[in-house]
């Protein structure tokens, strides 16, 4: 599917992986809508902006239901449709089991699932009259093969996966396409702040034995974007750490 002139709605925008993402649609010439709980800054619109496509910022809080909804309108009342939804915005509250406390485990569910539940539940009823519409939500292998201290995160990131399947399943009649994204360790601000030591040890996990790059996970969003005949698939972009067969 060619992108020039789509409009793509992306959550948790303004920085890390989420604003690589944008900056992919925007360099094949799509229309952007960046999003976060605050407002966007106008030098990441211009930035977005200077490829051709036009760039909105709409700020909000996708863990609220009206909120999400008030998001999604705004960008429908700006760019007239949503032709592509990536679902990105998360956050991370790492502790061992034992020393999480239930407000830490609510509020990764919270943003990181009911807030992708939110975006795709208010988003689809006009995917569904126009007939045709992208999904891709960002998962995690940690939701799929769990990770020691993030028994929250793993948990609302392997729900992700079930809810990108039961999308896939139900929307595919209207020719509307849902698919996730599974990052392993990417070189963003959370793992900069991480010694040499853990970076090394975390390598050595990996076969590729490198850190992946945000552009890799925004280079997958285009293949999906482009691809119509892919649905209800976990796309691994982690240098070989989880290997399904």
């Amino acid at each position: 599917m060619e992108l020039i002139g789509k409009n793509v709605l992306i959550t948790g925008s303004t920085r890390g992986i989420g604003k690589a993402i944008a900056a992919a649609f925007a360099k094949e010439g799509a229309n952007i809508a960046l999003n976060g709980r605050k407002p966007i800054r106008q030098d990441l619109i211009a930035e977005m902006s200077q490829y051709g496509g036009k760039c909105i910022g709409v700020e909000g809080d996708i863990a609220q239901f009206e909120e999400a909804g008030n998001i999604i309108a705004a960008v429908e009342s700006e760019l007239g449709s949503i032709d592509i939804l990536v679902n990105n915005a998360g956050i991370t509250k790492d502790k061992l089991l034992l020393r999480m406390s239930e407000e830490d485990f609510t509020a990764c569910i919270q943003v990181n699932l009911t807030g992708t539940f939110n975006m795709i539940q208010q988003s689809l009823r006009k995917m569904f009259k126009q007939r045709s519409g992208t999904i891709i939500n960002l998962s995690s292998v940690s939701g799929l093969i769990g990770n020691i201290g993030q028994a929250n995160y793993s948990a609302s990131k392997a729900g992700v996966i079930g809810l990108t399947k039961t999308v896939a399943r139900e929307a595919a009649p209207r020719g509307i396409t849902c698919n996730a994204i599974a990052p392993g360790f990417i070189d963003t601000e959370m793992t900069e702040v991480l010694s040499e030591n853990i970076k090394e040890q975390m390598k050595n996990q990996i076969p590729l034995k490198n850190f992946g790059r945000v552009e890799d996970i925004a280079e997958a969003a285009i293949f999906l974007a482009k691809n119509q005949y892919i649905t209800g698939q976990v796309i691994n972009v982690d240098g070989g750490l989880v290997m399904n067969g």
